[in-house]
């Protein structure tokens, strides 16, 4: 009976081991040797040289930034869902388009968006009377574009799936409440936010995993500056040697590991 069961789990653990273990080992073995086979810890201590600590605290910004902003709209939007109204099915469809458009044509459109010059965020402002805005002034407001457009493509998944844990909470809780007195936000704060912490907590794994490997929308966007850790390893790939991007790539994986074990953690506790 056992052998069966595992027939029919082994074609997705050979995809896993093939496509994602394996990748990751490799990346692991070539960031500790030389191109000449040679074991060493240069590839890590070079990375420094290409501003290490700055593209970190660049992809750290730009996850959190972003995790932040997906999850209150997601709540926000499941709010609404969740009740039900007139005009629901039009305004469910609508809020879950984005996350059928492909990422580089997402990318595109907010590029022509906060272009610097006849973009329409900016022919917005001139139409207000207003000045307009170098979006590509610093590196926190160019962050902040591209977590502006990533929080539009894929908030519907955190959407979807904060949704499905405000359908299981029973409406009994919620009735409970109001007799005794409690208003919208108290039931917000102490039956929907409390229910919904495992919800929340695979949202964040999933987007936040997904978060510190965003690759299409920054290079399209924002190009190589300000760097995030995709980008720069891309470039070492492109520019150097591929143990040297295979460094950058390890110190993903761990930020990766670490957010996983982190959310794990908390999404277990009750």
């Amino acid at each position: 009976m056992k052998l069966r069961y595992i027939f029919f789990v082994l074609p997705s653990l050979v995809y896993v081991l093939a496509f994602a273990f394996y990748p990751s080992a490799r990346a692991v073995y070539l960031s500790f040797f030389t191109s000449q086979g040679k074991f060493t810890l240069d590839n890590y201590k070079e990375l420094f040289y290409f501003n290490l600590y700055g593209t970190i605290e660049n992809t750290v910004i730009l996850t959190v930034g972003a995790l932040m902003i997906q999850l209150l709209l997601a709540l926000g939007i499941s709010s609404i869902l969740v009740r039900e109204f007139k005009g629901k099915r039009l305004v469910s469809t609508i809020s879950i388009i984005p996350m059928g458009v492909a990422t580089v044509v997402a990318a595109i459109t907010f590029a022509f968006i906060f272009q610097t010059s006849g973009g329409y965020a900016n022919t917005f402002l001139h139409y207000l009377g207003l000045s307009g805005i170098n979006w590509y002034f610093n590196s926190y407001i160019s962050l902040f574009i591209v977590m502006i457009a990533d929080s539009w493509k894929n908030t519907p998944i955190m959407t979807l799936i904060i949704l499905a844990g405000m359908y299981s909470i029973p409406r009994d809780l919620y009735y409970a409440a109001a007799l005794d007195g409690a208003g919208p936000l108290r039931r917000f704060v102490h039956i929907t936010l409390p229910n919904l912490k495992k919800f929340i907590a695979i949202a964040l794994i999933i987007r936040g995993v997904s978060e510190f490997n965003i690759f299409a929308l920054p290079l399209i966007l924002i190009g190589y500056s300000p760097s995030i850790l995709t980008t720069l390893a891309y470039s070492l790939y492109s520019t150097t040697t591929e143990n040297l991007a295979s460094a950058a790539a390890v110190i993903i994986l761990i930020f990766v590991s670490v957010l996983i074990a982190l959310n794990i953690k908390l999404g277990g506790k009750r």
